[in-house]
């Protein structure tokens, strides 16, 4: 079963915006989305433009730039 909850970090913890459906002292996996500043994503694409040239086509640049599977959290 997957769930999907808003959450704020506060003091060390994070604070549910709703209780869940879960027993208790069920144990669960966590997984942490952090949603993107897209400001201060747009700000550091136009800042580093043109230090790496590229050789490929438009569509593939795009696909490396937005696929999470490229991201700096995938690598190892």
């Amino acid at each position: 079963m997957a769930l999907t909850v808003q959450a704020v970090y506060e003091n060390g913890s994070l604070k549910l915006s709703q209780p869940l459906p879960l027993a208790e002292h069920e144990t669960v996996q966590v997984t942490v989305h952090v949603p993107v500043a897209v400001p201060e994503a747009l700000a550091a694409v136009q800042k580093g433009y043109g230090l790496l040239r590229w050789a490929g086509d438009a569509d593939t640049l795009r696909r490396v730039a937005e696929d999470d599977e490229f991201g700096i959290l995938e690598s190892p």
